[in-house]
């Protein structure tokens, strides 16, 4: 081992010259100094269109909280086959903005130290709603920890034990033991005492943001064979976005034979939240052959903004943003009626802004079935006002919804990819003319394959034109594939939400039954799909019992069309 280092302030890259798994060269180099970023800026300006970085793995601080920034950039690749980047802080590793025709192929990010901690419980209260946890040698002392997803895994087989837990507030009693508590807890309770957890921890000295990779603004951008061990919230976050690929990135735990520390325990997590996860593409993204285990939310989600209608007056309405009003004039709108009635699409003409909520909006949005956050304003969220003028007159009532129907990730391709083992969703879509197709998923805890707008997170679309077919599920834990719609009163939307939806050729083995449920769509079509259930035994839902279920089937429709 030896050490390149930098004479200017903040950089410090410790390389390795052992291997440390396939594809990492033996011998980083010669001693002289190198810089990351410094070597990519200077071979772009002098005109290198294809940039190729020595292999190595190099410890990299963070300048203005991010690792490594690639901006402006146009028909660009860079190599890095061999290199790894071990970032120093639990802030950002990778920004790409404001780029196009960029690829990148090759490389791997992990953190030292990690954005998670990891023990075992030592002892729980009667209730379970307290765990007292001591710390693995290994892993970040407990004043690092944090309140965020929080995880228990059964010793045996290293899976989840349960599903969602949400502390209330974390006690540090000494460097290696927390006192975690629970928002709620029951003798019935899965998790015991032996049982591993893992929460979310933060070395930030200079700041920190959010994900490993965020991608803002770019247009054809090709991410190829991107290794990612670690977060500190999403693996993969899109922002505005038109046409990115993301082929063989793959996320997992990172197996103890190459970890950068020797630790008591090998690694639970990946990451701390969700693996790939796009917002406002115009054209959506292509998952090709991807994979993600193991991390702490969803493994997909592709989707856009809802913003909330508080007023209508023939043409104009007066909107509630649900952050910035990604909405501009001319886009074509989709509106959604509080009851979940999706109305034809209709075109902006003007948009103006009219001041803030009032105290009378703040009041019924606190009442609404959405996040506490949206609900109270935090962050800002529905806190601005809009004047948004239509092309045609309607009448929706308030807490009705809008959103920019071409900025939700229509044209999307989800391909042979490998999900799983996560807590939350395995696929979660909500753009039109989109393909999920020959992926394997496991274990998910929540749906496998889910096609749906959602009002507590005010996450837009609804789908038109969108095939599922040849994608095996086993062992999933709640319904393997759902297309359905909601209102914001909490019942399933009339038919004509999706549109135009296939449901071919699946495999869905060793799961909850049904195995497809399908709600609020006309033009359906389910064909030659197979089923092997774990059990048949399930409690029928309320709702689904008002809407007319007699009985539990592998298929159930609900407010569907031909």
């Amino acid at each position: 081992m030896f050490t390149k280092q930098q004479t200017s302030v903040g950089w410090l890259i410790l390389v390795v010259t052992l291997s440390i798994h396939s594809g990492l060269a033996e011998d980083a180099g010669d001693g002289v100094p190198f810089d990351l970023q410094n070597h990519i800026d200077q071979a772009i300006r002098s005109g290198a269109k294809r940039v190729v970085v020595p292999p190595g793995r190099y410890r990299v601080a963070p300048k203005n909280r991010q690792h490594l920034l690639l901006r402006d950039l146009a028909n660009i690749e860079i190599m890095a086959q061999g290199v790894e980047m071990v970032c120093t802080e639990t802030t950002r590793a990778l920004t790409i903005t404001r780029c196009t025709n960029l690829t990148i192929r090759g490389l791997t990010i992990d953190y030292d130290p990690l954005p998670f901690t990891q023990g075992r419980i030592i002892r729980m209260s009667a209730d379970k709603r307290i765990h007292e946890i001591e710390l693995f040698q290994g892993y970040p002392e407990a004043g690092s920890a944090r309140n965020f997803k929080y995880e228990v895994f059964c010793p045996d087989t290293r899976t989840l034990r349960c599903g969602d837990h949400y502390p209330q507030k974390m006690e540090v009693l000494d460097s290696r033991h927390l006192r975690v508590v629970n928002s709620s807890g029951n003798t019935s309770d899965l998790e015991q005492v032996g049982d591993l957890a893992v929460m979310g921890a933060e070395f930030a000295p200079h700041g920190s943001l959010p994900h490993a990779v965020e991608c803002d603004h770019n247009t054809n951008l090709r991410l190829e064979e991107i290794d990612l061990f670690a977060s500190n919230c999403f693996g993969f976050l899109e922002n505005n976005c038109d046409g990115s690929t993301y082929f063989r990135c793959r996320i997992d735990r990172r197996p103890p034979g190459s970890d950068l520390v020797q630790r008591a325990d090998p690694r639970l997590r990946s990451l701390d939240a969700d693996a790939f996860h796009s917002k406002h593409a115009s054209k959506g993204p292509g998952y090709l052959e991807c994979s993600a285990r193991f991390m702490g939310d969803d493994a997909i989600n592709i989707c856009g903004d809802y913003h909330l209608v508080m007023a209508t007056e023939r043409t104009e309405l007066r909107v509630l943003a649900k952050h910035d009003l990604n909405i501009q004039p001319g886009d074509p709108v989709e509106l959604v009626t509080y009851e979940g009635r999706r109305l034809p699409n209709a075109q902006t003409r003007s948009i103006h802004p009219a001041g803030a909520s009032t105290d009378e909006e703040r009041a019924f949005l606190a009442r609404q079935r959405m996040d506490e956050g949206l609900r109270t304003g935090r962050g800002g969220s529905l806190t601005r006002a809009f004047a948004v003028t239509l092309d045609r007159e309607v009448a929706m009532p308030r807490g009705s919804l809008i959103g920019s129907a071409n900025r939700v990730g229509n044209g999307f391709v989800v391909k042979n990819c490998w999900f799983g083992w996560n807590r939350s969703r395995g696929i979660l879509v909500k753009g039109s003319h989109g393909e999920v197709s020959g992926n394997r998923i496991e274990n998910s805890w929540m749906s496998a394959i889910l096609v749906a707008p959602e009002y507590w997170w005010l996450e837009a679309g609804s789908s038109r034109d969108l095939v599922i077919s040849n994608n095996t599920i086993t062992g999933c834990k709640d319904i393997s594939i759902r297309v359905e719609a909601a209102g914001g009163d909490g019942k399933f939307a009339p038919a004509g939400a999706h549109q135009n939806v296939k449901i071919i050729r699946n495999t869905i083995s060793q799961s909850a039954m049904p195995g497809i449920l399908v709600t609020s769509t006309s033009q359906l079509t389910i064909d030659e799909n197979s089923f092997d259930f774990l059990s048949a035994a399930r409690e029928m839902p309320q709702l689904w019992k008002q809407s007319g279920i007699k009985k539990m089937e592998p298929v159930v429709k609900i407010n569907c069309a031909p």
